[in-house]
């Protein structure tokens, strides 16, 4: 796992709610419950900077001059290429601070890619709404984007990106629609409620990747079990299919009921969940080489810590128990740190989701189970699949 301090720099200011301090308590959980020390684990350091030709993999030569050169663009430059609004504040370093997310990003990637581990997550990463020339959504360069570029430069014939926040992965299906070697899969609350309002099931690939952007637009109010049924029902039969070399994959946690920005009602149970089908499905369809980052996540003490603790320590194969008991070290950590109290004392939320399979049939008059069949109908006929159960 390739980490640094100094990917905390990646900071709005006060009162914006993609907080480091999310990432630095996520890593203190995971810390105290000892998950770097187990065998077959290290933690790396972040390499230099990138050069501009790594980030040219995704982004304009025009807009990376601009991200540089923030501090001296003018007003209607920094509204055209997106930064300087209150999703996207300028600050000092915005550069250094951005290119460093996407350095560990990509050295996650070549870890897996060489062979060095069988996986690798940056917690730090998963900025995935940034496009080619604009910043968006709290995301200045896309990092999954240009690790999953970085793989195909690399000689990857085949990279699945399977994206479980609960915005629409938009920044990167937008970097390879019409690229045939990328499978895109983003499940995400329906975009009829919720930012970047994109990611309706007939968004589906270019012309020369038609079935390479699959889309599961979930109704707010969506949790744990239909939420699981949904997944079930498309994303392991798509990965299958697909074969790809690598599996990488974005976890944004504001899926969660206490998120404040969404309206979804997933539990960190039905999260962990959603970790343990993914390291499956890297296993099962490739090779184990399995790329993960974060994402979003606004709940930063109840929520965050607790679920990238179990997507970290789910990646180092030694899962911790959703009935362990948070560490009194660091629930006082969490309190000097943020100024509030805790309001969970253990590892879950007390769920055991257990989501009916999508194979007992489908239910028309289930709101989840008509978006489902959207997606199914939509994505599976261009791989060679039934969309009926």
């Amino acid at each position: 796992m390739p980490w640094d301090d100094r990917l905390l720099e990646y900071d709005f200011g006060h009162d914006h709610p993609l907080a480091p301090v999310r990432v630095a308590l996520a890593m203190a959980l995971a810390r105290s419950f000892g998950v770097f020390e187990g065998s077959g684990v290290a933690v790396v350091g972040v390499p230099p900077l990138p050069d501009d030709g790594l980030l040219e993999l995704v982004h304009s030569r025009e807009y990376i001059a601009a991200v540089k050169h923030s501090a001296q663009v003018t007003a209607a430059e920094r509204v055209r290429f997106g930064f300087g609004t209150d999703d996207n504040p300028y600050f000092p370093g915005m550069h250094e601070a951005s290119a460093r997310i996407v350095g560990a990003s990509v050295a996650a990637a070549r870890q897996v890619w060489g062979g060095v581990s069988e996986h690798a997550v940056n917690i730090a990463g998963g900025l995935h709404h940034a496009m080619r020339s604009h910043a968006s959504g709290f995301c200045v360069y896309n990092d999954p984007a240009i690790a999953v570029a970085w793989l195909l430069a690399e000689g990857a014939r085949r990279v699945a990106y399977v994206d479980v926040d609960v915005h629409h992965g938009d920044g990167v299906q937008a970097a390879f629609w019409d690229e045939p070697r990328v499978l895109t899969i983003s499940l995400h609350e329906h975009p009829a409620s919720l930012f970047p309002g994109t990611g309706l099931p007939g968004e589906s690939g270019g012309p020369d990747a038609q079935g390479g952007a699959v889309n599961v637009a979930l109704p707010a109010g969506t949790g744990d079990e239909k939420w699981l049924r949904a997944f079930d029902a498309v994303v392991p039969p798509l990965v299958r299919a697909f074969e790809p070399e690598v599996l990488v994959t974005q976890h944004g946690c504001d899926t969660h009921a206490l998120d404040p920005l969404a309206h979804l009602l997933l539990t960190v149970d039905g999260q962990l969940a959603a970790a343990e089908r993914l390291h499956r499905l890297a296993h099962e369809c490739a090779d184990g080489r399995w790329v993960a980052f974060g994402g979003g996540g606004y709940e930063v003490v109840d929520v965050v810590p607790r679920a990238w603790t179990h997507l970290l320590a789910e990646a180092a194969g030694h899962p911790i128990a959703p009935s362990s008991a948070i560490p009194a070290e660091w629930l006082a950590l969490a309190r000097e740190l943020t100024g509030r109290p805790a309001g969970v004392a253990s590892m879950t939320d007390g769920r055991d989701p257990l989501p009916r399979a999508w194979t007992s049939g489908y239910d028309p008059a289930d709101a989840v189970d008509r978006a489902v069949m959207l997606t199914r109908r939509e994505a599976f006929p261009w791989h060679g699949l039934f969309p009926e159960p």
